[in-house]
């Protein structure tokens, strides 16, 4: 356990916003258990924690799907005893193709993962935070600026955050009686592996290309930490933090 007793969970914590978040957590002195499909890109994760690697926890886990989440939050249960912070970060997108053009299965994918999987977990958090002493815990979930506009092509990842808006309201309400807040934090243009293509240009409503800023994936994993550090009567209920001058506010 860590020095603070406080318990973490990040899914998709193998790369991007998901490592960056779950080492500021463990620099913050939290126990991390860093979920995600691949246990290599976990290993890094934790091997990245330097001094605090001994508080991370890899558990190789596939958010879609219901065994492997009630399998990963009774190793969180029997190894940590029990939790304090989700952070529901793993995600998915489909190619970049005219809406007509999606499969089903390719649709489908994408809400397995974004809405199915954060459902899975936070359904599976609920029946651990109710249960402990001290009752309770925190959830937030990793929303997108998608949550607010689209971009072009992106149906089934806009969808699914807009739906993560509704179920960030649902935890929050449904929270309440058990001392489990939730809130959501809506990221633009951080700058990870999957961003790389913005600084090349990407493809704006009017049809253009367009290189678009993108900020340090450190304030993401800051902004983080500080909704988690909040006692249970305070809550972030939405965040957003974005690039400055990324095309989101007015008409880019």
């Amino acid at each position: 356990m860590s020095k603070s007793g406080r318990v973490a969970l990040v899914t998709g914590a193998g790369s991007g916003i998901g490592r960056a978040c779950a080492l500021a957590l463990l620099e913050a002195g939290y126990t991390v258990v860093l979920a995600g499909r691949r246990a290599a890109p976990l290993d890094e994760t934790a091997g990245a924690a330097g001094a605090n690697a001994p508080h991370a926890l890899a558990v190789p886990t596939d958010v879609a799907d219901p065994a492997s989440v009630a399998a990963l939050f009774e190793r969180v249960r029997s190894t940590c005893g029990r939790l304090d912070l989700l952070f529901n970060n793993a995600g998915a997108g489909a190619p970049a193709v005219p809406l007509d053009e999606l499969t089903f299965e390719q649709w489908k994918a994408v809400i397995d993962v974004n809405l199915t999987g954060a459902f899975l977990c936070t359904q599976q958090a609920f029946r651990l935070m109710k249960a402990q002493t001290p009752r309770g815990g925190r959830i937030i979930n990793n929303g997108s600026i998608s949550a607010h506009v689209p971009r072009p092509f992106t149906a089934p990842y806009t969808a699914t955050k807009h739906a993560i808006t509704g179920l960030t309201r649902s935890t929050s309400l449904d929270g309440r009686a058990h001392d489990i807040a939730c809130g959501q934090i809506d990221i633009g243009n951080a700058a990870t592996d999957m961003t790389d293509a913005m600084a090349a240009g990407i493809l704006q409503a009017n049809g253009s290309l367009m290189a678009e800023p993108r900020m340090d994936v450190a304030h993401v994993a800051a902004a983080v930490v500080h909704m988690a550090s909040l006692p249970l009567s305070a809550n972030v209920q939405f965040m957003t933090i974005m690039a400055t001058a990324m095309p989101y506010i007015g008409r880019g």
